[in-house]
């Protein structure tokens, strides 16, 4: 026992004993000693089971808070709490496990309920409600339940006014809907209800809401419902605060038309639903106390409301990804003087940017995926405090403004898909927080300025840009990068020595430059890369054995935060006017409300499988390869290549290398995809390979192999004759080449061919005989015989003058 607590032993008419806080105490008195304690508050200590068995000696106890302390295993092992005549227990934030024991149904004057925020299991018994009939305030949160729970067994609780039971992980229908009684007794001023199978099958809006006037929070996220958007909600109840229906599967139109002003309402949030329609014109001044308001991810269409510039109190406005059409509006633009998130991704607006607008608390800016044209104006250049900009996929032309180095506390700054083109400006250099850099697919060049300060840039993507020369040594400074893309550009020399310095490169892009000269030993020095494609250069010399230094996945994936860039995310908690008085005391009802914009997403673009495929988010975690294609490279295929075990994709197709397939490639135990193809390599395919197991696209086409193919065994008896096409000396199926074809005799002639012969030979022996002795007789006669003899050299010298001698 802590000695600063020995004197209250001595006190037996202690009502009210409150330890709140201490963090310290990891014992308490003696409870035996305060026979009167009414009262007990040990929130926020060290305190575990054990110190709480003197409860059964403590028969006026009608409060017990031990929240947030080192109390664990079952409710059950705290003796005697089933037998107390408690009016308010909370024993959240503990490490509680097990089921709830059914003896809890005898706390019958439980006013306060709190068991949220342990490991508790099982199923929720009705019994547990429908006894405790003076129950008001109910927390069931953040705990392991399944099955089914009944809120019908509620419907007596005549003094209910809070009920919460979110963020259960695990599978829990909630059946809502009473047959027996339509209408409960209670009005609730809290209902906290998300991430159930809510009324399966039917999926429909809890009808008993129908008859609740007094809601202060609804928050029925992630449950799966259906129907119409339930507006009347809003109608019934003119002092509801909070209003969240996002994730469900809800439909119809916001028809707010019957509805009065709602100062009251601060947060609506309908994301992720399938509503459809126009916002109404006047939405800004039906809700002009409106701080947070969410309606992503819908059908929406028409034009944004001018009203909204009514909103002078809201903080975050998210209409992304709807069908959204027309241009900003000017009054939201100067309006919203309070905003700090504005999200209308992935729309279809259109128009320039405005000229001037009055933003100025600004942190998050989204208008990407929409159809912005003109140049990049100054309107959003007051809007000094940005953090996140992203413009990209717009059609947006002209030069980066100068002005763009005022956003000196901007961390994601994406301008990718748009029509820039010139050089960075000089200010850029003054960016010196940010950590995702996206100019991709526009026509900037020809280098980045020397004076960039990359030393908290972790993603870098310039792909096809008009970028010269070769790699910025500015880079060199960036040792913080996991993703550097310069793909696609026009950049020349060699890969710089340097590059090892990136020590925490996850993903290297160089393909489609002008690179030449060898590849440097000092990229094996880069082990945690993942991925790397070098492909279509003009690099040559031999492959460096050291590659297999690099990891290319062979070790054990944790997703952690190497992939996600610093998204903007700020807490913002809003403070219900509703207040739950306990006798410990008020607990004013709060809530967490995320202005959050996603970061930067991190995306490339890698050829697998013979096709590019795109790669994002938690697939990068997953993902190796290495493409070294349409090169120069020249020499054999270093062997120790095999010991890349983790790799998916290799390709060194279109280059000029020689020797053998090493058999160790039958290492390659993850591999999916290998391309050897158009290279001059000899000998057989290696017959260990049919091992690899994962691939699923193999080509050594067009090279000089010979021999045997591997058997037509798993994978390999999926590859076809183009695999293999182009190898002379390659036999066996799939190919129409036979190893071992069988020896045939000699044809024999028919005979009328033979006879044919013979005669053919007869006739020309006859011939040359006749032809000698008539060339005989005319020499001897010329001989004998000197006036003919004469008469024959007259002709030749008159009529072929070149025969005489």
């Amino acid at each position: 026992m802590n000695t600063g607590l020995e004197g209250l032993l001595s006190l037996k008419r202690y009502r009210v004993l409150n330890l709140k806080g201490n963090g310290w105490l990891t014992a308490i008195p003696i409870l035996s000693a305060l026979p009167s304690l009414k009262v007990l508050n040990l929130a926020g200590n060290s305190i575990n089971s054990s110190q709480l068995q003197g409860l059964k000696y403590s028969g006026k106890l009608e409060v017990l808070d031990p929240w947030r302390n080192e109390l664990m295993g079952g409710i059950p092992s705290i003796i005697g709490l089933c037998k107390l005549n408690l009016e308010e227990l909370d024993l959240s934030a503990n490490r509680f496990e097990g089921s709830l024991p059914a003896c809890l149904s005898n706390l019958t004057s439980l006013s306060l309920l709190d068991l949220s925020q342990n490991y508790l299991h099982g199923t929720i018994p009705s019994s547990l409600f429908s006894n405790l009939g003076s129950l008001e305030y109910i927390s069931l949160s953040s705990n392991y339940f399944e099955g089914t729970i009944y809120f019908g067994s509620l419907y007596n609780n005549s003094r209910l006014e809070v009920f919460e039971l979110v963020g259960n992980k695990k599978y829990l229908k909630v059946e809502t809907e009473n047959p027996t009684q339509s209408f409960p007794l209670f009005q609730l001023k809290i209902l906290s209800l998300s991430g159930c199978i809510l009324n399966w099958p039917s999926r429909v809006v809890p009808s008993f809401l129908l008859s609740q006037y007094d809601l202060k929070v609804v928050n029925l996220r992630y449950n799966h419902m259906i129907g119409d958007v339930p507006t009347w909600l809003l109608a019934n109840n003119t002092k509801l605060e909070y209003l969240s229906f996002k994730n469900n599967s809800l439909t119809g139109v916001l028809d707010l038309r019957s509805n009065p002003k709602h100062y009251h309402i601060l947060v609506i949030d309908f994301s992720l639903n399938c509503i459809h329609g126009e916002l109404l014109p006047d939405i800004g001044s039906i809700f002009p106390r409106l701080e947070v308001l969410n309606l992503s991810r819908n059908a929406l269409q028409g034009n944004i409301p001018s009203s909204m510039g009514d909103m002078n109190r809201l903080l975050s406005l998210d209409l992304s990804n709807n069908n959204l059409s027309g241009e900003l509006p000017e009054p939201m633009m100067m309006g919203c003087i309070s905003l700090e998130v504005l999200r209308l991704s992935n729309n279809i607006l259109h128009g320039v940017f405005p000229t001037k607008s009055n933003l100025t608390r600004l942190l998050s800016l989204s208008l990407d995926d929409n159809y912005f044209s003109g140049e990049i104006s100054r309107g959003f250049s007051n809007s000094s405090r940005l953090v996140l900009l992203d413009i990209s996929n717009n059609s947006l032309r002209g030069q980066i403004p100068d002005w763009i180095g005022e956003f000196s506390s901007l961390t994601t700054l994406s301008l990718s898909s748009n029509f820039l083109e010139g050089a960075v400006p000089t200010s850029f250099c003054k960016l010196n927080e940010l950590s995702f850099l996206d100019f991709s697919h526009n026509k900037i060049g020809p280098t980045l300025p020397p004076c960039a300060n990359l030393s908290n840039m972790k993603f870098l993507n310039l792909q096809n840009n008009e970028f010269t020369g070769p790699i910025p040594h500015v880079l060199s400074e960036a040792t913080s990068l996991v993703t550097l893309n310069l793909g696609g550009n026009k950049l020349s020399g060699p890969i710089p020595p340097w590059i090892h310095l990136l020590s925490e490169l996850r993903i290297l892009l160089l393909n489609g430059n002008q690179l030449e000269d060898s590849i440097p030993l000092h990229l094996c020095q880069l082990k945690s890369i993942s991925i790397m494609d070098i492909s279509h250069n003009h690099l040559s010399g031999t492959i460096p054995s050291c590659l297999d230094n690099i990891t290319f996945g062979r070790e054990v994936v944790f997703i952690d935060g190497t992939f996600f860039s610093d998204a903007f995310a700020k807490m913002y908690t809003v403070t219900s006017l509703y207040l739950y008085e306990s006798q410990l005391s008020l607990f004013q009802q709060d809530i967490g409300v995320g202005l959050a914009s996603p970061g930067g997403s991190e995306e490339i673009e890698f050829v697998t499988k013979s096709r590019s495929e795109s790669y994002k988010g938690k697939l990068l975690y997953f993902m190796s390869g290495l493409d070294l294609s349409r090169n120069k490279l020249t020499g054999p295929i270093p062997p120790e290549m095999g010991n890349l075990s983790g790799i998916h994709t290799l390709n060194l197709s279109y280059n000029q290398l020689t020797g053998s397939i090493p058999e160790t490639f039958s290492n390659l135990q993850e591999i999916e995809s290998l391309d050897l193809s158009h290279n001059m390599l000899i000998g057989q395919i290696p017959p260990q390979m049919i091992e690899l197991n994962s691939l699923a696209v193999f080509t050594v086409a067009y090279n000089n192999l010979s021999g045997k193919l591997p058997e037509r065994k798993a994978q390999f008896g999926t590859f076809e004759e183009s695999s293999y096409e182009g190898n002379s000396l390659l036999c066996g199926l799939p190919l129409n080449r036979s190893c071992s074809p069988a020896r045939e005799p000699p044809a024999t002639p028919p005979a009328n061919e033979e006879k044919e012969y013979s005669w053919e030979v007869s006739f020309l022996w006859s011939f040359g005989g006749s032809f000698g002795m008539a060339f005989l007789g005319i020499v001897t006669f010329l001989y004998l015989n000197s006036y003919c003899r004469e008469l024959l050299f007259y002709f030749i010298a008159r009529h072929a003058p070149f025969l005489r001698v």
